[in-house]
């Protein structure tokens, strides 16, 4: 009988490059379980304990730690070693009084300490918009989850306000909606992809063209010291109306 699904195991060579492992130092490293995110933009949580935070010396020490509940992502409790992390994901180790967000660099993905108060929600962006049945408008966000909006009328701007690449805060651990931010000109934004990733700043400008993807629009970021930057909406993540709601790295 051949073989069924992918493989459950990866070598260190064609693993991520953002990944802080030695690449000839062994073979095999361990590979992120399917779940919120994919193999490309997330962290298994035994390379987090024990290559980024050094709070296990080995794979078993992270893989105790982790399975002894001692982890929470997003506020619920994480116990599978090889679970995926990624982009504005909130991880709290109670034990070590530590609270990091996930964010874009620009060389991958790195752990930001933040404070108590800012680990009470996280930031989605909405990927696909799509209106079911009842009066319903499912927003399917960045890290897998979807979220139903009922409204009486799914065609009415006045009711349904959301639109793919805008980005919703949410709480944590509930999941509640609790506010929206546009993709709009003088919104605060992260690039999370191409060459300048990792890089915030303001929303000058937004290209217009006709007949042209939303996607594929560029857009220029200004960073606080003046400097702009240009990259397409499909790398453009908000954070914050005219302010950032989040903490960046400086």
């Amino acid at each position: 009988m051949g073989k069924k699904g992918g493989s459950r195991h990866l070598k260190r060579k064609p693993a991520p490059k953002f990944w802080p492992i030695h690449r000839k130092e062994f073979n095999w490293t361990v590979k992120p379980k399917p779940g919120p995110h994919s193999l490309a933009e997330s962290l298994p949580l035994t390379l987090v304990m024990r290559d980024i935070l050094g709070l296990a010396k080995s794979r078993k020490e992270a893989k105790t730690i982790i399975s002894g509940g001692k982890v929470l992502v997003n506020g619920k409790t994480r116990r599978e070693e090889a679970f995926p992390v990624g982009l504005m994901d909130a991880i709290t180790i109670p034990d070590a009084k530590a609270i990091y967000r996930v964010l874009s660099h620009e060389k991958g993905l790195i752990l930001h300490p933040i404070e108590k108060e800012e680990a009470t929600f996280r930031l989605c962006r909405i990927e696909n918009k799509t209106v079911i049945s009842k009066g319903y408008v499912q927003l399917s966000l960045h890290d897998g989850t979807n979220k139903l909006i009922q409204v009486a009328d799914p065609k009415s701007p006045k009711e349904d306000t959301y639109q793919t690449l805008d980005v919703i805060k949410v709480s944590i651990p509930d999941g509640e909606i609790l506010g929206q931010m546009k993709l709009m000109k003088d919104a605060t934004a992260l690039i999370v992809g191409g060459k300048n990733r990792g890089t915030y700043g303001k929303i000058v400008d937004i290209e217009e063209a006709v007949g042209k993807k939303r996607r594929s629009l560029l857009a220029t970021i200004e960073e606080a010291g003046g400097k702009r930057f240009q990259t397409i909406l499909d790398f453009i993540f908000v954070t914050g109306d005219s302010e950032q709601s989040i903490s960046l790295p400086e």
